[in-house]
């Protein structure tokens, strides 16, 4: 049987930064910005931590949320704290004043590592119900085929507490870690267990796996990519005002593409096809056939010899989806 190149597990100090959020106004901005049902774990905890809402790591964290730090920022600091100290080799110049060692404090006086004891049957079962999707699944040699060599390795961590619907994907040196909450059901139902969608587990794990890559990619690229974005890419107005600069553009186009792409290849062209009209209709990427069938291009050249990797081909990108656009809306 083929190993997978993704390995799942969990993290304590990734589900501190959970139960720390359960603690702040967070959930309840969450339902306010999309209503959704939430994991019964997430609620449990949000009960349990209840009465750290003033604690100083709480506040600390209350007061970063309003100023809309990033939420990948936060839990890779989290995931850079060494246990069981909780120091910080090199503290970003945005981290509070001693705030590890606040939340080192709020970890032992909310007992966590109890808590998740008692709740560890629920970990359990998104672990291996996580460990069984990806079962045989590669995604090196499909992303390689765009980037070259991989040396990064893939961490999956499923998140079954705070943040529920945002998938978070981190750097940590040669890690790349994909942070997944269950898929969201309609209105109020609970998430989806890890185990019935396969579709939904590969398309968001495999979006920061590639993302990570593909900016990793542009920056070493830098010279050639500040030429290439000189000519614009033929997005519309409301997918300009999400992504500003013709690197974000491209670099939310690629996952998206590359995730239908795979989808298409690895699962059934039903299950691409699904994806593909949920981008479409959920975020406004009206674009995205037409990067499809570019991104489809570019493989069978490269299959053909004519490119060696993504960058030779990307001179003609703009004008091939500017054209393919036009082609898959007649």
């Amino acid at each position: 049987m083929t190993l997978s190149d993704v390995s799942v597990k969990l993290d304590d100090r990734a589900r501190l930064m959970s139960a720390a959020l359960a603690a702040t106004r967070f959930p309840d901005v969450a339902q306010d910005r999309r209503p959704h049902g939430t994991h019964a774990h997430a609620r449990a905890t949000r009960k349990f931590v209840s009465a750290f809402k003033s604690h100083d790591a709480i506040t600390a964290l209350q007061t970063l949320l309003d100023q809309r730090a990033p939420m990948e920022a936060l839990f890779t600091l989290a995931l850079v704290m060494r246990m069981p100290d909780f120091s910080v080799e090199r503290p970003p110049r945005w981290m509070p004043a001693r705030w590890n060692e606040m939340l080192r404090d709020f970890y032992e006086r909310a007992d966590l590592t109890h808590w998740w004891e008692e709740t560890s049957e629920e970990w359990t079962k998104a672990v291996e119900d996580s460990t069984r999707m990806f079962t045989g699944i590669q995604f090196k040699p499909f992303l390689s085929q765009f980037i070259g060599d991989i040396q990064e390795r893939f961490f999956f961590m499923p998140n079954i507490c705070y943040p529920g619907d945002q998938e978070l994907g981190v750097r940590l040196g040669n890690d790349l870690v994909a942070i997944i909450p269950p898929r969201l059901a309609w209105g109020d139902s609970p998430p989806w267990p890890y185990d019935e969608d396969p579709a939904y587990i590969y398309r968001t794990a495999l979006a920061q796996y590639g993302r990570s890559l593909l900016m990793n990619y542009l920056r070493i690229h830098s010279n050639k990519i500040a030429e290439i974005a000189q000519t614009p890419l033929p997005v519309g107005d409301q997918f300009q005002s999400m992504y500003p600069t013709w690197q974000e553009q491209f670099t939310n186009l690629f996952v998206a593409g590359a995730a239908a792409i795979y989808l298409e290849d690895h699962m059934s062209k039903a299950e691409a096809d699904a994806y593909v009209l949920m981008e479409r209709k959920v975020r406004g990427i009206t674009i995205l056939p037409g990067m499809i069938s570019v991104l489809r291009r570019y493989l069978n050249e490269k299959a053909a010899g004519r490119y060696e990797s993504l960058i030779d081909f990307l001179p003609m990108f703009p004008r091939q989806l500017k054209v393919a656009n036009r082609i898959v809306a007649l």
